[in-house]
């Protein structure tokens, strides 16, 4: 909570319950939810709370640096409150997404690419079917 206090602040943002319940929620959220999801988590404690406040609050998380957006193609965006370095695996069947945290195997930006621009994030999702999928087939 301390980083999100300081990025707040530092971004003119008023520290508001709901804020950091979003906030608190995404956090804590392993299945990178979509804005829908969070609306719903969110909406228990404070049923006042509109669907737009908890997607605006959400891409203002991912401005201002304390959440990550992942957009795939032909579905709603995906939020991750994750800012620690990973890859991500998504299911193609169940579109389970998953953190990789394997820092092992760094994948090295070309040096044609890093020599011409600023490279200030990447984002790698890889797609297959996971350990859950196969079972079943």
């Amino acid at each position: 909570m301390e980083s999100f206090i300081k990025l707040c602040k530092s971004n003119n943002l008023k520290i508001t319950p709901q804020r950091s319940l979003i906030y608190k929620e995404l956090v804590a959220s392993k299945d990178h939810p979509n804005a829908e999801i969070m609306y719903k988590k969110v909406k228990k404690t404070f049923p006042a709370i509109s669907f737009d406040t908890v997607y605006r609050t959400l891409l203002t998380f991912s401005k201002i640096g304390i959440a990550d957006i992942l957009a795939l193609p032909g579905e709603p965006k995906r939020f991750d409150g994750n800012k620690k370095g990973h890859y991500h695996f998504r299911c193609i069947k169940c579109d389970n997404i998953i953190d990789i945290n394997d820092s092992s195997n760094i994948i090295k930006i070309p040096d044609s690419i890093s020599q011409k621009f600023d490279i200030l994030d990447s984002k790698i999702i890889f797609e297959g079917i996971c350990d859950k999928c196969k079972k079943v087939n």
